[in-house]
């Protein structure tokens, strides 16, 4: 049997080898960009992935732990959706 925090690990290394590449992250920031000759460095990119790997690691952390406190033994999307206001205050 694993721990809530096991599987959080697990999902959030799973995720990060996924989504959290320099490569996924230089293509989503470069679809922003206005102008053609815009470019994107690659120690801005490799910045931007430690970045999205810190907020991914946190919401994590506070989802679980606003889960704990409602005594859920799993995560929900609701859990999520209460800690994201101060999630994104804290990052931006």
């Amino acid at each position: 049997r694993y721990s809530v925090e096991n599987l959080m690990t697990n999902t959030l290394s799973h995720f990060c080898a996924l989504f959290c590449t320099q490569d996924t992250v230089s293509k989503l920031l470069s679809s922003f960009f206005k102008e053609d000759k815009t470019k994107l460095s690659g120690d801005a990119t490799l910045l931007m992935v430690e970045m999205l790997k810190v907020f991914v690691q946190e919401a994590a952390v506070r989802s679980q732990k606003q889960a704990e406190s409602e005594d859920c033994d799993q995560v929900d999307i609701e859990h999520f959706e209460k800690i994201l206001p101060q999630l994104l205050d804290f990052f931006c």
